[in-house]
This record gives C-alpha cells, sequence and structure tokens, in this order.
C-alpha cells in the first residue's frame, strides 16, 4: 500500500472493508475535503488553548470540542458515526497545524483543497506546497500508522463505544491514551535521543552508556514484532530518500549507529516510530507535535473500530480477581488504631 497508493484509498479500505473504484475515489476524495475547515466558534476555542500546553492536550480538547459543537453527537449508530469520521479525519490535520502556528505567534493557515491529505497537512503548517517527496513522505507515514490491530488506544476506542458513547468521546479516549508515554509518544522521545546524540561519532557511547545502566532505548521493540516490524522496513527507503533530497542525512547516520549497536548488544530490532522520527523532523513538525501527526493517520483507523464494534455491539466489561485482605469488618472510627 505505500509503493502503490495514498493514505485516502486506504482510509476508504478500512471504512468499506474494499478498494474503491475510481469514481468512489474521488467522490470520497471530495467528501473528506470538505471537512477540513475548521468553524470560527471551533478556532476561537483553540485560540484560548494556552501555548505552552502540549499539543497532545490541545488536540485531545478540539475532540471533545467538535462533539460539543455538533448538535447530532448524542445519536449513535453506525450511519452518524460515518459521517463524524468524516469529520474528524479531515479536520484533525488543521486542527494540529492550527495550533502548531499559533504557538509560534503565526495565523493559522485555511485548508486547500486541491491538495491531498497529506500535501495540505504540510501547506497548512509552512504556507508552501511541498515537495513531491516531502509528500510522498508524509503519506507513507499516514498510511503505515493508520491502523494496527487490538493496540492499546484502539481498546480505549472500542471500550468507550461500546458503553453506547458517541464517537467524539470514544476517539478522546483514544487520543488520551494515544498520548501516553508507553504508546504513541515513542517517536517524540526517539527523536529527543536523536537530536541530544547530535553527531555521529557520539552515538555508539551515548547508547552503550544506556545499555550499561540498564536504560530504555527508544524506538526499540515491540509487543507484537520480536524479530522486525515491517512497517519500519516499508519505511527505511522513503525515510533514506527524503532525507538525503533535503541535505538532512546527519540524522539517519545517528539512527544508522544506534540501530547497529541495539543489533549487536541486544538483538532488538527497530520499530516505526525510530525511523519516523527522523522524517517527521525534516518534515518541519517539531518533536512534541509527532504523536499528534500520528493521531491524524490512527483516526481512521478508530473509526473503523468504532463502526465494527457498534455493527456487533457487547459492552466491553472484563471480570478482576480480588486478591486483597479477606474477612476483613467494620471497626467504628472512634476503636480504630
Amino acid at each position: 500500500m505505500v509503493e502503490k497508493s495514498h493514505f485516502e484509498e486506504v482510509v476508504y479500505l478500512l471504512w468499506y472493508g474494499k478498494l474503491p473504484t475510481s469514481i468512489e475515489l474521488e467522490t470520497f476524495k471530495e467528501t473528506l475535503k470538505a471537512q477540513r475547515p475548521l468553524s470560527d466558534r471551533a478556532m476561537e476555542m483553540l485560540k484560548l488553548i494556552p501555548t505552552q500546553a502540549h499539543p497532545m492536550s490541545a488536540l485531545r480538547t478540539m475532540c471533545s470540542l467538535m462533539g460539543s459543537l455538533d448538535p447530532r453527537a448524542h445519536i449513535v449508530n453506525p450511519e452518524e458515526s460515518q459521517r463524524k469520521a468524516y469529520h474528524l479525519t479531515g479536520v484533525f490535520p488543521t486542527i494540529i497545524a492550527a495550533f502548531f502556528r499559533l504557538r509560534g505567534g503565526k495565523e493559522p493557515i485555511a485548508p486547500d483543497m486541491n491538495l491531498s491529505q497529506a500535501a495540505n497537512f504540510l501547506y497548512m503548517m509552512t504556507g508552501e506546497k511541498p515537495a513531491p517527496e516531502m509528500e510522498k513522505a508524509l503519506d507513507a507515514y499516514l498510511i503505515l500508522l493508520a491502523d494496527h490491530g487490538l493496540n492499546a488506544s484502539t481498546f480505549a476506542a472500542r471500550v468507550t463505544t461500546g458503553t453506547l458513547s458517541n464517537l467524539y468521546s470514544a476517539v478522546t479516549s483514544a487520543v488520551g491514551t494515544l498520548a501516553g508515554e508507553l504508546h504513541g509518544a515513542a517517536n517524540q522521545h526517539a527523536m529527543e535521543m536523536i537530536l541530544e546524540i547530535g553527531a555521529a561519532d557520539k552515538a555508539a557511547s551515548y547508547v552503550n552508556r544506556l545499555l550499561d545502566e540498564k536504560k530504555k532505548v527508544m524506538g526499540f521493540g515491540h509487543r507484537i514484532y520480536k524479530t522486525r516490524d515491517p512497517r519500519a522496513e516499508a519505511f527505511r527507503e522513503i525515510a533514506n530518500n527524503l532525507c538525503v533530497k533535503a541535505g538532512k542525512t546527519e540524522w539517519l547516520e545517528i539512527a544508522g549507529i544506534v540501530e547497529s549497536v541495539m543489533m549487536e548488544r541486544k538483538k532488538i530490532p527497530c520499530n516505526v516510530d525510530f525511523f519516523s522520527a527522523p522524517v517527521l523532523y525534516v518534515l518541519g513538525f517539531p518533536p512534541d507535535f509527532f504523536t499528534t501527526v500520528f493521531a491524524a493517520s490512527r483516526v481512521a483507523g478508530w473509526s473503523a473500530h468504532i463502526i465494527e464494534q457498534q455493527l456487533d455491539n457487547r459492552l466491553i466489561r472484563p471480570l478482576a480477581e480480588y486478591v486483597g485482605p479477606q474477612d476483613a469488618y467494620y471497626v467504628p472510627a472512634k476503636d480504630r488504631k
């Protein structure tokens, strides 16, 4: 899909279970584009969020606000959820890019309806139409992160949906879950590590010191992929092509050395977060915005899971085994010691 397709087509596949015809695809794109603009009222609210807030906090707040501004938010069925999925998938990049510009003291840029989802995202960040290799790199990232089984944020979305809460609430739950250190924030910390290393000749000693101190090296290992992450492999060539054309190969050189040391000492392969980090950085996203870009992709997968849950819903209510004290009894407060 990374080689032959693009993000919008993958979203259609996730939502409708098949690849679209050319006519279906064009209609789908236009419907998605129509959801890009942020209303004046929503923009006013976005401007009230403190610019020192973490971008994921801003996105979570705005996701919840989208539900507050939708008069049909309370209606819960697959058809209504599909409409809301279009809305959030279309508007997430607009929210992210607008907050990025507001944080820098600049005015937000309105979406360009003639550009693809990836190209428009970059355009709203900078005001310039991106080069083809930049569009391709971001499009590939969006494809690779669009869905990944029953990960923590997707499970959170399905649990929320299972109570018959609406899609806005479910996606807000998912955004909050994705923000965690052990889930979506890994690529941010991977890039922070690369920036802290600073130069290729310092990479090996830096990683060896972390390993000697039994500290975690971000961007390595995965709960599912024990030998290799196929998403990282698919992204490697794209990352190299972008960084070479942008003249920013130093970050990839550092990443390559870090990867070599990790394989030599721990036999732990890198995951998609590791090679996506320098790509997002070269594309102009600050590290603390990385997870929001992840969310702009994964909202498509969350939506697919939410709708699937609604089609055959059961309340998700795991049982727990009590292992605390037994045979406790009540003692009045005056008699407690």
